[in-house]
């Protein structure tokens, strides 16, 4: 569980919350209509802009902001060296007996076509291939949240409008002019908040994942192919180094 985007939502929610009970009520902000313009309008839009089918299938994507941790670019190349030193103690097909305590399925893949004695160029091709489609399937989750993020004060700001209307409609009974007004400017709040401090931070923590995931990925297609080359694991781990930042490069050598 990532505690950094719950403490996140929840202090960020919470913290609105109280600054609007100070200063007068909650039930002030709480407007049925304005919410149906908001969520209704922006949910619409993106079943207009998307099949339903993505639309659907970003509920699992937002669980990984919540649930999925990062992966940790450190334990996939210690994880590749061990793997080394056994190709080069026992052979290639000692791995096999690995990939049944393996967690990651490109990692699996990756060994198992090492183990089917692939050359080089046509390893390298099937990785990165599913390389490219795993990024796309990232790179949708986050941008239908970015549109959402996007069209969520566009709404509110229709819902300005059909308030100010239904004020200036309105004008000759002064009793009315109140709830209009509240349609008018809750909308707005709503659409805001909405965008930005759940939509949009939403999309970038899935971008950060995305990137953070797809290093690694790039990391064990470079291991693989060293591991295939019979690279000593120390100059392996020198080749890894490279993807991480300097305060991450411990040599799992003594």
């Amino acid at each position: 569980m990532d505690l950094a985007t719950i403490i996140g939502i929840v202090s960020a929610f919470s913290l609105v919350l109280v600054a609007v009970a100070s200063g007068g009520g909650l039930s002030w902000f709480l407007d049925g209509p304005s919410a149906l313009i908001v969520l209704g309008g922006t949910f619409g839009a993106v079943l207009v802009n998307y099949p339903l089918a993505d639309v659907l299938g970003v509920i699992k994507v937002a669980q990984n902001a919540f649930f999925k941790k990062g992966q940790k670019a450190r334990a996939a190349i210690e994880l590749l060296v061990m793997m080394s030193k056994i190709s080069r103690k026992d052979g290639m097909l000692a791995l096999q007996n690995m990939t049944h305590r393996l967690r990651d399925p490109f990692l699996i893949k990756a060994v198992n076509l090492l183990i089917d004695g692939l050359e080089p160029l046509d390893l390298t091709n099937i990785l990165d291939t599913e390389l490219d489609f795993i990024e796309e399937r990232h790179r949708l989750g986050a941008e239908i949240f970015t549109t959402m993020g996007n069209y969520a004060p566009a709404m509110g700001m229709t819902g300005t409008l059909i308030g100010l209307v239904q004020m200036l409609m309105r004008m000759n009974d002064p009793s009315s002019i109140g709830p209009a007004m509240s349609v008018a400017l809750v909308t707005t709040f709503y659409g805001v908040l909405l965008a930005y401090l759940l939509f949009l931070p939403l999309a970038g923590k899935l971008k950060r994942l995305s990137a953070q995931e797809l290093l690694v990925k790039q990391l064990i297609i470079n291991g693989i192919l060293s591991i295939q080359a019979g690279d000593n694991p120390r100059i392996l781990e020198q080749k890894l180094h490279a993807f991480v930042s300097p305060h991450e490069r411990k040599s799992v050598f003594k």
